[in-house]
Protein backbone atom coordinates (compact mmCIF):
# COMPACT_ATOMS: atom_id res chain seq x y z
CA UNK A 1 0.00 0.00 0.00
CA UNK A 2 1.40 3.20 -0.88
CA UNK A 3 0.63 5.93 1.77
CA UNK A 4 1.97 9.93 0.79
CA UNK A 5 2.39 11.41 4.37
CA UNK A 6 0.00 15.09 4.00
CA UNK A 7 0.04 15.49 7.68
CA UNK A 8 -2.77 14.78 9.99
CA UNK A 9 -6.31 17.06 9.66
CA UNK A 10 -6.81 19.48 12.74
CA UNK A 11 -10.07 19.93 11.48
CA UNK A 12 -9.86 23.61 12.83
CA UNK A 13 -9.24 22.74 16.32
CA UNK A 14 -6.24 23.76 18.34
CA UNK A 15 -7.55 22.15 21.02
CA UNK A 16 -8.03 18.91 19.51
CA UNK A 17 -4.11 19.67 18.24
CA UNK A 18 -2.94 19.85 21.44
CA UNK A 19 -5.02 16.58 22.73
CA UNK A 20 -2.97 14.72 19.78
CA UNK A 21 0.39 16.01 20.63
CA UNK A 22 -0.06 15.02 24.08
CA UNK A 23 -0.83 11.62 23.10
CA UNK A 24 1.46 11.30 20.01
CA UNK A 25 2.82 8.00 20.32
CA UNK A 26 -0.57 6.32 21.17
CA UNK A 27 -2.74 8.58 18.71
CA UNK A 28 0.32 6.72 16.15
CA UNK A 29 -0.74 3.36 17.36
CA UNK A 30 -3.98 4.18 16.79
CA UNK A 31 -4.31 5.83 13.84
CA UNK A 32 -2.12 3.31 12.06
CA UNK A 33 -2.42 0.29 13.91
CA UNK A 34 -1.98 -3.38 12.00
CA UNK A 35 -5.64 -3.27 12.15
CA UNK A 36 -5.95 0.08 9.77
CA UNK A 37 -3.08 -0.76 7.01
CA UNK A 38 -4.39 -4.08 6.92
CA UNK A 39 -7.57 -2.68 6.00
CA UNK A 40 -5.41 -0.30 3.31
CA UNK A 41 -3.38 -3.10 1.51
CA UNK A 42 -6.57 -5.70 1.51
CA UNK A 43 -4.45 -8.41 4.13
CA UNK A 44 -7.09 -7.87 6.71
CA UNK A 45 -8.90 -11.66 7.36
CA UNK A 46 -12.74 -11.10 6.24
CA UNK A 47 -13.36 -13.14 10.13
CA UNK A 48 -11.24 -10.07 12.10
CA UNK A 49 -13.48 -7.63 9.70
CA UNK A 50 -16.82 -8.83 10.56
CA UNK A 51 -15.85 -9.53 14.20
CA UNK A 52 -15.31 -5.59 13.91
CA UNK A 53 -18.26 -5.02 12.11
CA UNK A 54 -20.24 -6.59 15.02
CA UNK A 55 -19.15 -5.40 18.02
CA UNK A 56 -18.82 -1.63 16.51
CA UNK A 57 -22.61 -2.38 16.17
CA UNK A 58 -22.55 -2.74 20.19
CA UNK A 59 -20.24 -0.28 20.44
CA UNK A 60 -22.95 2.28 18.36
CA UNK A 61 -25.50 1.87 20.71
CA UNK A 62 -23.30 3.32 23.56
CA UNK A 63 -21.91 5.70 21.98
CA UNK A 64 -25.31 7.63 20.63
CA UNK A 65 -26.11 7.19 24.57
CA UNK A 66 -22.64 9.09 25.45
CA UNK A 67 -23.72 11.77 22.92
CA UNK A 68 -27.37 11.73 24.55
CA UNK A 69 -25.60 12.61 27.90
CA UNK A 70 -23.60 15.61 26.49
CA UNK A 71 -26.93 16.49 25.61
CA UNK A 72 -27.59 17.03 29.25
CA UNK A 73 -24.02 18.36 29.98
CA UNK A 74 -24.18 21.19 27.34
CA UNK A 75 -23.69 24.70 28.41
CA UNK A 76 -26.19 26.46 26.13
CA UNK A 77 -28.84 25.65 23.41
CA UNK A 78 -25.82 25.68 20.84
CA UNK A 79 -23.83 22.70 22.28
CA UNK A 80 -27.59 21.12 22.66
CA UNK A 81 -28.08 21.32 19.22
CA UNK A 82 -24.62 19.54 18.13
CA UNK A 83 -24.79 17.07 20.89
CA UNK A 84 -28.43 15.79 19.92
CA UNK A 85 -27.79 16.44 15.88
CA UNK A 86 -25.11 13.50 16.14
CA UNK A 87 -27.71 11.47 18.42
CA UNK A 88 -29.70 11.49 15.42
CA UNK A 89 -27.21 11.12 13.18
CA UNK A 90 -26.02 8.03 14.76
CA UNK A 91 -28.87 6.23 15.57
CA UNK A 92 -31.34 6.83 12.42
CA UNK A 93 -28.57 6.90 9.83
CA UNK A 94 -24.87 5.07 10.99
CA UNK A 95 -26.59 2.54 12.79
CA UNK A 96 -29.14 1.58 10.03
CA UNK A 97 -26.02 2.05 6.92
CA UNK A 98 -24.00 -0.64 9.64
CA UNK A 99 -27.08 -3.13 9.77
CA UNK A 100 -27.16 -2.89 6.33
CA UNK A 101 -23.09 -3.35 5.62
CA UNK A 102 -23.49 -6.29 7.96
CA UNK A 103 -26.48 -7.76 6.04
CA UNK A 104 -24.25 -7.82 2.93
CA UNK A 105 -21.68 -9.38 4.63
CA UNK A 106 -24.63 -12.30 6.17
CA UNK A 107 -24.77 -10.73 9.07
CA UNK A 108 -28.21 -10.44 10.49
CA UNK A 109 -29.59 -7.74 13.05
CA UNK A 110 -30.49 -10.05 15.30
CA UNK A 111 -27.36 -11.43 15.19
CA UNK A 112 -26.04 -8.08 15.96
CA UNK A 113 -28.35 -7.30 18.58
CA UNK A 114 -27.73 -11.15 20.41
CA UNK A 115 -23.77 -10.90 20.29
CA UNK A 116 -21.55 -10.86 23.14
CA UNK A 117 -19.91 -7.64 23.96
CA UNK A 118 -16.04 -8.13 24.10
CA UNK A 119 -14.49 -6.66 27.11
CA UNK A 120 -12.32 -3.99 24.96
CA UNK A 121 -15.91 -2.59 24.15
CA UNK A 122 -17.32 -2.84 27.66
CA UNK A 123 -14.24 -0.90 28.91
CA UNK A 124 -14.38 1.46 26.11
CA UNK A 125 -17.72 2.88 25.62
CA UNK A 126 -17.88 2.65 29.89
CA UNK A 127 -15.26 4.81 30.31
CA UNK A 128 -16.44 7.08 28.05
CA UNK A 129 -20.16 7.34 29.63
CA UNK A 130 -18.35 7.67 32.92
CA UNK A 131 -16.33 10.54 32.03
CA UNK A 132 -19.50 12.12 30.98
CA UNK A 133 -21.11 10.90 34.21
CA UNK A 134 -18.37 12.74 36.32
CA UNK A 135 -17.33 15.43 34.37
CA UNK A 136 -18.60 18.40 32.67
CA UNK A 137 -19.49 18.26 28.68
CA UNK A 138 -15.78 19.15 27.75
CA UNK A 139 -14.77 16.35 29.76
CA UNK A 140 -17.04 14.19 27.60
CA UNK A 141 -16.09 15.54 24.11
CA UNK A 142 -12.40 15.14 25.17
CA UNK A 143 -13.16 11.33 25.52
CA UNK A 144 -15.82 11.30 22.66
CA UNK A 145 -13.78 12.83 20.03
CA UNK A 146 -10.80 10.29 19.51
CA UNK A 147 -13.48 8.17 17.89
CA UNK A 148 -14.82 10.44 15.64
CA UNK A 149 -11.83 12.61 14.67
CA UNK A 150 -9.56 9.57 14.74
CA UNK A 151 -12.18 7.76 12.11
CA UNK A 152 -11.77 11.16 10.09
CA UNK A 153 -8.07 11.05 9.80
CA UNK A 154 -7.66 7.41 9.48
CA UNK A 155 -10.06 7.49 6.58
CA UNK A 156 -8.29 11.08 4.85
CA UNK A 157 -4.85 8.87 5.08
CA UNK A 158 -6.71 5.79 3.41
CA UNK A 159 -8.15 7.97 0.91
CA UNK A 160 -5.31 9.35 -0.17
CA UNK A 161 -3.42 5.98 0.00
CA UNK A 162 -3.55 3.85 -2.92
CA UNK A 163 -5.08 0.84 -1.26
CA UNK A 164 -6.65 -2.52 -2.68
CA UNK A 165 -10.58 -2.51 -3.14
CA UNK A 166 -11.01 -5.44 -0.60
CA UNK A 167 -12.71 -2.77 2.03
CA UNK A 168 -13.09 0.05 -0.30
CA UNK A 169 -16.68 0.47 1.18
CA UNK A 170 -15.41 1.07 5.22
CA UNK A 171 -12.40 3.69 3.32
CA UNK A 172 -14.88 5.75 1.43
CA UNK A 173 -17.12 6.04 4.41
CA UNK A 174 -14.41 7.94 6.54
CA UNK A 175 -12.68 9.67 3.34
CA UNK A 176 -16.14 10.87 2.08
CA UNK A 177 -16.54 14.73 2.38
CA UNK A 178 -19.67 14.23 4.37
CA UNK A 179 -17.95 12.24 7.19
CA UNK A 180 -15.05 14.77 6.92
CA UNK A 181 -17.85 17.84 7.16
CA UNK A 182 -18.38 16.48 10.73
CA UNK A 183 -14.80 16.31 11.83
CA UNK A 184 -14.92 19.40 10.89
CA UNK A 185 -18.20 20.41 12.78
CA UNK A 186 -16.96 18.55 15.47
CA UNK A 187 -13.73 20.34 15.57
CA UNK A 188 -15.73 23.66 15.53
CA UNK A 189 -17.60 22.65 18.98
CA UNK A 190 -14.47 21.34 20.68
CA UNK A 191 -13.13 24.83 20.17
CA UNK A 192 -16.29 26.46 20.97
CA UNK A 193 -16.48 24.54 24.41
CA UNK A 194 -12.96 24.78 25.25
CA UNK A 195 -13.08 28.63 24.72
CA UNK A 196 -16.19 28.85 27.07
CA UNK A 197 -14.61 26.77 29.91
CA UNK A 198 -10.71 27.30 29.90
CA UNK A 199 -10.39 30.41 28.47
CA UNK A 200 -8.66 32.19 25.05
CA UNK A 201 -5.04 30.14 26.47
CA UNK A 202 -6.66 26.24 27.10
CA UNK A 203 -3.16 24.64 27.57
CA UNK A 204 -2.39 27.38 30.15
CA UNK A 205 -5.75 26.13 32.47
CA UNK A 206 -5.39 23.79 35.36
CA UNK A 207 -7.79 21.67 33.85
CA UNK A 208 -5.77 21.15 30.72
CA UNK A 209 -3.41 17.98 32.06
CA UNK A 210 -6.51 16.08 33.22
CA UNK A 211 -8.18 16.78 29.91
CA UNK A 212 -5.24 15.50 28.04
CA UNK A 213 -5.32 12.27 30.06
CA UNK A 214 -8.73 11.94 29.25
CA UNK A 215 -8.23 12.10 25.49
CA UNK A 216 -5.19 9.35 26.21
CA UNK A 217 -7.12 7.06 27.75
CA UNK A 218 -9.84 7.00 24.70
CA UNK A 219 -6.80 6.58 22.39
CA UNK A 220 -5.19 3.55 24.02
CA UNK A 221 -8.91 2.63 24.26
CA UNK A 222 -9.17 2.54 20.43
CA UNK A 223 -5.97 0.59 20.27
CA UNK A 224 -7.42 -2.37 22.42
CA UNK A 225 -10.52 -1.55 20.08
CA UNK A 226 -8.34 -2.47 17.20
CA UNK A 227 -6.75 -5.27 18.54
CA UNK A 228 -9.72 -7.07 19.49
CA UNK A 229 -11.00 -6.77 15.98
CA UNK A 230 -7.46 -8.62 14.36
CA UNK A 231 -8.09 -11.06 17.67
CA UNK A 232 -11.48 -11.68 16.02
CA UNK A 233 -9.50 -13.16 12.61
CA UNK A 234 -8.39 -16.33 14.59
Amino acid sequence: MNTPDHGSPDYGSRVFAGWRRAAAEDWQAYTRHAFVTRLGDGTLPRAAYLHYLVQDYIFLVHFARAWALAVVKAGDLEEMRAAAATVDALVNQEMKLHVAACAEQGIAEKSLLAAAEEVENLAYTRFVIDKGLAGDFLDLLAALVPCVLGYGEIGAWLGDAETDDSYADWIDAYAASDYQAVCENVGKLIERAAAARLGAAPEASPRWADLCRTFRTATRLEVGFWDMGLRGGG
